[in-house]
């Protein structure tokens, strides 16, 4: 069979069970449009910008198991881009970007629209490619997915020149592919991970801290195996919210820069922690010296070597694929004789218990003003908990992480390492098209919805019934809490002025725009739209107390245990 370049980029899409790719066209990519056009297998979704179609391509990714794929032309749209990019790198996302680029006899020579994208992507991809012979595009792309999802996930860009999608070969799609510098290991080592069992059985104070490994690695399942079985706490980072039911007394809530009392003390204080899929990050452990000076075992669970030991030394590693050392730690433990030290166990929980009696979640609520923590709090309430929720990033993010309880994974999407703003919306736009039967709501801020919310007219022509929660505090409202307690109150730029009538712009668009102003309203509001307006994309924008901060609070440089647990902290 005989196709062009570009009919088998499609060819290949389709190979891959592809049903969704995200994109803008241009005139590099043309001949990929028109073949696209030519079928119905894969449907193209028309994004407003391009980041924005990298970042729906993300969140289609994160909310199945599926691998995102996003289609951008040279240049301005591959350099547009690249903030979607690397915001699904820092997360170990699993992704294709097709990027065209000018033909090839032009590389080089400052061609209209040519950038060298290869090189721009090089650090926030897990690979990249250029495809310069028509010929190798079928075997290129079978390696692009199986880099996307295999060992740690990660985004992977195929850059075409406009040359080679018109020129013709024979199209075969590999059935299977074999990289020799490539092959992740999935197995644990069975030595290291008998002696990870041996250390937790044995453990007084053990402790289980997961991340979004967990997620990942479709993991949740053994995870909550594994813990029960033990018997011990456990807390989940923000990327691994959902990996273990929030609703479960195990669960002490999330650790770090904004995590609860209890999940930072019992980081600190354990005497083996079990880290699963997790990378220690700086707004996990705070100081590492600090984090250093009690004395613990730590085992350390990853399929990327390079992750363990990175930031804190570890006693035993184990590089594999998550749920396969899980399963191993659970079969150890289910066909040996030694349980967990129920007594120690006892006096650990009791421990445990004190600290979580301190209630640093409870925030003064009010009948005047809309608290953001309140309104996160009913819309857990008015969908049950099961709804897919996405955020950007800030404080909203935060009161989202704190107090909409995750039970299942998949179901919190969020950009963690790189903090992007203006993720949430196209976000919610890929998950709502991956999961058309689930309820999809976008938590954001109106500085991080201005970033991208030109995708309200996707979300028109598409049809997606969103529903997005504005928490409105006129402030770019984590800067201004920096500035409010670590920069003398000058507030530097922080604050929002000549704000949009979002509920009437979001009607522009030809959505449902609603306003709530009164703490009475909000439940109110968050039925309508979820009942009334089940089918329309509704627009919530809750005016919020503009100086409520986001705590507990570990300010950065500090160690867990140096928490600010509210404003009379200070």
């Amino acid at each position: 069979m005989v196709l062009t370049g570009a009919e088998i980029v499609i060819r290949c899409l389709q190979e891959e069970k592809v049903e969704h790719v995200f994109g803008y066209p241009g005139g590099a990519v043309l001949f990929i449009y028109d073949a696209l056009f030519q079928q119905e297998q894969v449907r193209h979704v028309l994004v407003r910008h391009e980041q924005a179609a990298v970042h729906a391509a993300d969140g289609y990714a994160r909310s199945t198991q599926k691998v995102g794929v996003a289609l951008v032309t040279s240049g301005p749209g591959a350099t547009n881009a690249v903030t979607g990019i690397a915001t699904a790198f820092c997360d170990s996302i699993p992704m294709v970007i097709i990027s065209g680029q000018v033909p090839t006899a032009a590389i080089g020579q400052d061609a209209f629209q040519e950038v060298d994208t290869v090189g721009i992507t090089r650090p926030c991809v897990k690979h990249n490619f250029l495809v310069k012979d028509v010929r190798d595009i079928a075997v290129t792309m079978k390696k692009a997915f199986y880099l996307a999802k295999s060992g740690r996930p990660g985004p992977v860009l195929v850059d075409i020149p406009k040359d080679v999608s018109m020129h013709r070969c024979e199209f075969e799609y590999p059935k299977e592919i074999s990289m020799r510098s490539y092959n992740p290991v999935v197995k644990g080592h069975q030595g290291q991970i008998r002696k990870a069992v041996q250390l937790l059985l044995e453990a007084k104070r053990p402790m289980i801290y997961t991340g979004g490994g967990v997620v990942l690695a479709d993991a949740a399942e053994s995870l909550t195996r594994l813990t029960r079985l033990l018997g011990c706490p456990i807390t989940n980072t923000l990327m691994g919210l959902g990996g273990y039911p929030a609703s479960d007394r195990q669960y002490l809530g999330m650790p770090g820069m904004h995590g609860t009392f209890e999940a930072n003390m019992a980081m600190q204080y354990s005497d083996v922690l079990l880290a699963v899929g997790a990378r220690f990050d700086d707004r996990v452990i705070g100081s590492p010296e600090h984090f250093a000076e009690e004395p613990r075992k730590i085992i350390h669970i990853d399929i990327d070597p390079s992750s363990i030991s990175k930031r804190v030394r570890v006693d035993i590693p184990i590089v594999g694929d998550v749920r396969e050392v899980l399963d191993e730690m659970i079969r150890q433990i289910e066909s040996g004789e030694a349980r967990p030290d129920r007594e120690a166990l006892a006096a650990w929980w009791k421990q445990v218990e004190a600290w979580r009696a301190r209630e640093c979640m409870v925030f003064k609520n009010s009948d005047d003003i809309i608290k953001p923590q309140f309104v996160i709090q009913k819309l857990w309430e008015v969908t049950g908990g099961e709804a897919i929720v996405t955020s950007d990033v800030g404080q909203h993010q935060m009161w989202a992480a704190q107090y909409y309880r995750f039970d299942q994974p998949r179901r919190w999407l969020n950009s963690g390492g790189l903090g992007t703003m203006g993720v949430g919306l196209p976000y919610a736009m890929g998950a709502k098209l991956a999961n058309p039967d689930r309820q999809v709501a976008c938590v954001t801020g109106e500085g991080s919805i201005q970033m991208n919310i030109q995708e309200l007219s996707t979300c028109r022509q598409f049809r997606l019934p969103i529903k997005v929660c504005l928490l409105n505090n006129g402030y770019l409202g984590m800067v201004r809490q920096w500035q409010e307690l670590f920069h003398g109150g000058r507030y530097s730029e922080s604050y929002m002025d000549s704000l949009p009538d979002f509920a009437a712009l979001a009607r522009a668009y030809g959505h449902v725009g609603i306003r709530v102003d009164k703490p009475a309203d909000v439940e109110g509001a968050l039925r309508e739209a979820f009942t009334t307006h089940k089918d329309e994309l509704v627009f919530l924008d809750f005016q919020v107390d503009p100086t409520e901060n986001v705590y507990p609070m570990v300010q950065g440089g500090k160690g867990l245990t140096e928490m600010i647990l509210s404003a009379e902290d200070l």
